[in-house]
């Protein structure tokens, strides 16, 4: 008795089932690049909002507001954004100083502590997501703000600044644009969002 099938039946069916896997790939391919969302950017294209908008750096119309003296700061109510162990620097930002203005700059105040003590440093500085791009607009030490002389829009990636990298993609923006609220900001420094790379 012969248990084996002759080879023709056993390659035919290998060509069936493997062809049948293939057309089962395409339609679930096809089912997922078929919805009406843009999913480069899970934080909102999973809850449906309309992707941010496409911003550069040629727009000419776009114009910063005036900016505001540096609000007071808390260092009992930081929230700390998440850096790596080896950093000898720790940083926070107390959300009550984070503001979303009506041109899209999120303004803060960043302080950085030595993880052994020691003097604290803050910054009050601004992103635009849609550039991104981070500008300091002054400097607290020693008890006393000091205003930065000509301060200029300068790109995240060109600057050896960690913190301001990490805060911008963990809490501050989504995508071109600032997270929807203040208290979407608060949440994701709470709970940072990690770049899928």
């Amino acid at each position: 008795m012969n248990l084996l099938l002759p080879t023709t039946k056993r390659l035919s069916f290998r060509r069936n089932a493997e062809r049948a896997l293939l057309l089962l790939c395409v339609a679930v391919l096809a089912g997922c690049a078929s919805g009406a969302h843009d999913t480069d950017n899970p934080d909102w294209a999973q809850a449906g909002m309309p992707p941010p908008p496409k911003r550069t750096e040629s727009d000419t119309e776009w114009a910063e507001t005036e900016v505001p003296p540096p609000p007071a700061f808390s260092e009992s109510r930081l929230l700390p954004i998440e850096m790596p162990p080896y950093m000898t620097l720790k940083f926070g930002v107390d959300p009550g100083t984070i503001a979303i203005t009506p041109d899209g700059i999120v303004r803060y105040v960043v302080v950085a502590q030595n993880r052994n003590g020691g003097g604290t440093n803050a910054f009050y500085e601004g992103v635009r997501c849609s550039t991104g791009e981070l500008k300091s607009y002054a400097r607290y030490n020693n008890g006393t703000w000091q205003e930065i002389k000509t301060p200029e829009w300068k790109r995240i990636d060109n600057l050896n600044s960690r913190y301001a990298k990490a805060l911008s993609t963990q809490a501050l923006c989504r995508g071109n644009a600032p997270r929807n609220s203040v208290g979407d900001m608060v949440r994701n420094l709470r709970n940072p969002v990690r770049e899928v790379q």
